[in-house]
């Protein structure tokens, strides 16, 4: 299986501050190097400070506004809000929170370079360690940290009280921050254009990147595959059909809507159809921070129509007229029905 809904997905937290699912290699065996969740904060609600001790993190904003806060390696301090379409990274091991700061209601996609991420919360490392010694480390007696309840695991949502409000030495620009909707669409056609996030244009990024993927009913994402790259992509909007191709020969073809998830191993042949008038927006998230690709598009330009015949079992005579593209277009025309 290589498909399931996050909407739907494993509960980690369900209450009036908010709902988070999560897609792992728990749920979807099939997943390596990725995993995802969606996070959805109640007004005034906060995804307490944590880190996450085996990768980074990469998340885009559906809707609302919210602070994120990091502290990451040498002492460098970051605050930045950020609003539907925009985007966050976290690296390994540096502490962050995420709060809504608004006064509707905020989502995440939040996508993880590991099949199982690992967390440590503030809350529960604080927990851990005895008065003494946090009294020790800010030099306050111990009698300071009395009222706070020593637990290891910490809670994942909590409750800000009081307004959102920033702190000064957070107050600086931030390379952890990303405006993806408003960067110019390095792939645009009239039925589909690609927005890139990835360290070509974020040189902040490690390990990770994500395209945002329109294409509409008169378009298809070409056949193609990743050499090196892993694929996971979320549905953002609309409805598509994806085939991939497995190493056994065998096929599988799923239908997609919103909220789903699907997971497509290195290498693997696939496609994405659209299905319906409604376009499709997906947020496709890879195991690399430059994702490279092989489209089908441009393979008849690479070997003699001889090859491109022998290798499809055909007769040169029967062979079509291949367009010779040597530039993968990504997005291509859909000039017949939709597949069956």
């Amino acid at each position: 299986m290589h498909k399931m809904s996050l909407l739907n997905g494993r509960i980690i937290h369900n209450s009036d501050l908010g709902t988070v699912t999560q897609v792992n290699a728990d749920d979807l065996p099939v997943m390596r190097g990725l995993s995802i969740k969606r996070l959805a904060l109640a007004p005034g609600a906060l995804r307490v400070p944590h880190w996450h001790a085996n990768c980074v993190e990469l998340g885009y904003c559906l809707r609302g506004a919210a602070r994120v806060t990091v502290l990451a390696s040498s002492d460098v301090y970051s605050a930045f809000t950020i609003t539907q379409g925009q985007m966050f990274h976290i690296p390994s091991g540096a502490l962050h929170a995420i709060e809504n700061t608004g006064a509707a209601p905020a989502e995440m996609i939040i996508a993880f370079r590991h099949e199982r991420p690992e967390d440590f919360s503030l809350q529960g490392t604080f927990g851990a360690m005895s008065d003494a010694a946090l009294g020790n480390a800010y030099g306050l007696p111990a009698a300071a940290f009395a009222p706070m309840r020593h637990v290891t695991d910490g809670a994942y949502l909590a409750r800000r009280e009081g307004p959102a409000r920033s702190v000064p030495e957070t107050d600086r620009a931030t390379a952890h921050k990303f405006d993806l909707e408003a960067q110019p669409a390095m792939i645009a056609a009239s039925f589909g254009t690609a927005r890139l996030a990835r360290a070509q244009f974020w040189p902040d990024l490690r390990e990770i990147s994500m395209y945002s993927l329109r294409v509409t009913a008169d378009g298809m994402r070409e056949p193609h595959w990743h050499p090196e790259t892993a694929e996971m992509g979320y549905v953002a909007a609309g409805r598509a059909r994806m085939t991939l191709q497995n190493p056994d020969s065998s096929t599988e073809t799923w239908d997609l809507a919103p909220g789903d998830v699907y997971f497509i191993p290195r290498a693997y042949p696939h496609h994405i159809e659209v299905l319906g008038p409604e376009e499709i927006h997906f947020l496709i998230f890879f195991d690399q921070p430059m994702p490279e690709d092989i489209g089908i598009r441009t393979i008849p330009a690479a070997f003699a129509p001889e090859v491109m015949a022998a290798a499809l079992g055909l007769s040169p005579a029967d062979l079509p007229d291949f367009p010779r593209i040597t530039d993968d277009p990504l997005i291509v025309a859909r000039v017949n029905p939709q597949s069956l």
